[in-house]
């Protein structure tokens, strides 16, 4: 899932956390309106690393190698309805400042979306995102409230969501569709107080737990999904806190199925991730300044930094809609 991310007494504290077709604009307006976007967009970093395959020999898969590689190509013979351009969808992303934002991973594009204004505890700030497959986003804050927002607006509304159900306070968040009906199911995972995977039904707010994550223990993951119903976590190596794994993990049963280990990819106090046109889209914070972006292919191993966002900037989450490119 996401790192959690908290200001306290000012002070940023983070522990990260942390996914659209046809932009949604929500019904009722909250009372503060979010700032308008501004007039200026991100740009990608310039410095673009050369690519750099990763290691996945036997040596390198120090805890997982008995599981197999990640296999990212589409599912064979399975067609997900109802999305009409798949290649137009993006990448939301918030900061750990209450910033909204996009990402468009063929440019490699930042926009500015606007000033999250959410009627949040005072000290509370943003630790994950997930966003369904018509462009609404679930932010989970610090104190475990969960709010509604628009990703063409930024404009947020409280949900009925009691925090710390079933132990989920702080928690990751990735959308997993259902190919057959075209719906998709909001995924949570918890940081810190346990290491399970739950469910959370976004008309009656109820979270359910689906179980604990296995065959080990997966601390503080983020979490990705696909419209085809795979689930990927995105966690600290545990033999190397230097290094990172993305996983495969089965939906009904939160056990690991596939395993890669992503070796000098150091997560830092803030990060997220997204899953987009095959390949690993990394927002991690290794030197504590700033986030980068970190494209990570599992078709040739290959582990590219492709973006820096400006210092100060930390991206806590990240969320794509399920109709995105598999």
């Amino acid at each position: 899932m996401a790192v959690l991310a908290c200001l306290l007494a000012g002070a940023h504290l983070s522990v990260a956390c942390g996914s659209r077709t046809g932009l949604f604009v929500l019904e009722e307006a909250p009372a503060t309106d979010a700032a308008p976007p501004p007039d200026t967009a991100l740009e990608a970093s310039e410095d673009v690393a050369v690519d750099t395959a990763a290691d996945t020999s036997s040596e390198a898969d120090v805890g997982v190698d008995a599981l197999p590689m990640i296999d990212a190509a589409p599912l064979p013979d399975v067609t997900v309805v109802g999305c009409l351009d798949a290649g137009a969808t993006e990448i939301y992303l918030v900061s750990a400042q209450n910033e909204l934002m996009s990402f468009y991973p063929p440019t490699l594009d930042f926009a500015m979306i606007g000033t999250l204004a959410c009627p949040a505890n005072a000290m509370a700030a943003p630790n994950s995102m997930g966003v369904d497959r018509t462009g609404t986003a679930f932010v989970n804050f610090s104190d475990g409230e969960l709010f509604q927002v628009s990703t063409a607006s930024a404009a947020c509304i409280a949900t009925p969501f009691l925090p710390a159900q079933s132990g989920f306070t702080q928690f990751g968040m990735g959308y997993v569709g259902d190919p057959e009906d075209g719906g998709d199911t909001l995924y949570v995972a918890a940081d810190f107080s346990t290491t399970g995977l739950a469910t959370i039904d976004t008309t009656s707010f109820l979270l359910t737990v689906v179980g604990q994550f296995g065959p080990s223990p997966i601390a503080s993951p983020e979490l990705t999904g696909t419209g085809d119903g795979r689930l990927f976590t995105f966690y600290t190596d545990p033999s190397d806190p230097n290094s990172s794994i993305i996983s495969q993990v089965d939906p009904l049963t939160a056990q690991e199925i596939a395993s890669n280990p992503l070796p000098g990819v150091m997560q830092g106090p803030d990060y997220a991730f997204s899953f987009w046109g095959g390949d690993f889209y990394l927002f991690t914070n290794p030197n504590g300044d700033h986030s980068v972006v970190t494209r990570y292919s599992p078709s040739d191993g290959s582990i590219t930094t492709v973006a820096s966002l400006p210092s100060g900037t930390f991206i806590v989450g990240a969320g794509v809609s399920t109709c995105a490119p598999r």
